[in-house]
């Protein structure tokens, strides 16, 4: 994206001529910006402090992003039982941060479940985010939750700090708004041979998906809900949510096929593992039902992906698909 820049006269007397290069310069030809101290590369997830908590988080952020460049920010909670360190690889946003101009913040609980305590942390990672970024800058604002984690985003999202920020949340097998998919009698963590080994696996989730709370937020916001086929008996082909909206009757896109694998699994329960709480990595199938023409340009949408449960990591071609519906209305990068 390139930003134009008008300086006043008087203005112009007074700068240095570098100055005045600098900012006649188109935003593509300035140097990329560094947020808070983070290398922008994605192959470590090098901890960011805030300094509220001296709490850590991991940032991703393009490597060419320009200084005043709008971009869209999504907050990664993790689920419980769970870190940073499973999340990022489970949703790999990073991956397509430079062509959806993304910054991803996944924070970590050390109780390694999210509690009313954390919330000033939240605020605090949000908060620095945005500084660093600029508020202006921030077209949209997503929060990302899987599991308990996504039961964490629906508790905050209208909340006097998150409301008048957040416009969508993207439920990673974290409960459904618009109508509660109802799970699989087998679903949760299966019991495993070893279970004192297993336990001692610290970035994979260990506790079962929580019930959803009765009612849903009341404030607006756009919503995406992924879930894998034998976590659910079968997913609403209603959505209350998309009727607050205005949305058309609800369509089913074509189906999207990954020939890959996700980058990550609970390797802690698989002695035996089961297809509800989730098997090793491997390709696979998705299909995508949406509520068109939602008021507002608001976004409401289903995400299933067969033969897959709680644990998978998303395959690339389902992520992306997911991205792009977070990030609607803005051309993909180069």
């Amino acid at each position: 994206m390139t930003h134009s820049y008008v300086v006043p006269i008087k203005l112009l007397a007074t700068l240095t001529v570098p100055t005045v290069l600098a900012l006649s310069l188109p935003a593509s030809a300035q140097q990329p910006v560094q947020l808070l101290g983070a290398s922008c590369t994605a192959v470590t997830d090098q901890p960011v402090s805030e300094p509220g908590t001296s709490r850590t988080f991991v940032l991703d952020y393009p490597c060419d992003l320009q200084p005043g460049e709008d971009v869209t920010v999504i907050l990664n909670l993790h689920g419980a039982g769970s870190s940073e360190h499973y999340q990022r690889p489970y949703f790999p946003a990073w991956e397509l941060k430079e062509k959806y101009r993304l910054v991803i913040a996944t924070p970590h609980s050390p109780a390694r479940r999210w509690r009313e305590e954390d919330d000033q942390y939240l605020h605090n990672v949000v908060n620095a985010v945005f500084g660093a970024v600029g508020e202006d800058n921030v077209r949209a604002f997503w929060l990302a939750g899987h599991s308990q984690g996504g039961m964490t985003s629906r508790r905050i999202v209208c909340t006097e700090f998150f409301a008048d920020k957040v416009d969508g949340f993207l439920s990673l097998s974290g409960g459904r708004l618009g109508g509660v998919a109802p799970r699989s009698p087998n679903a949760g963590r299966p019991t495993q041979a070893n279970a004192a080994a297993s336990a001692a696996t610290a970035a994979t989730p260990t506790v079962a998906p929580a019930t959803a709370p009765a009612g849903d937020p009341t404030c607006d916001f756009s919503h995406i809900f992924a879930i894998g086929e034998y976590e659910i008996v079968a997913l609403p082909d209603t959505s209350t949510l998309a009727q607050k909206y205005q949305c058309e009757a609800r369509v089913r896109r074509e189906d999207v096929i990954d020939t890959e694998a996700g980058r990550t699994h609970d390797s802690g329960s698989q002695s035996p593992g089961t297809r509800e709480w989730g098997l090793l990595p491997r390709p696979g199938t998705a299909q995508v039902y949406e509520y068109p023409n939602c008021a507002d340009g608001r976004v409401v949408a289903d995400v299933m992906r067969l033969d897959k449960g709680h644990t998978e990591g998303l395959e690339p071609r389902i992520l992306e698909t997911i991205v792009g519906m977070m990030t609607r209305g803005v051309a993909p990068g180069p």
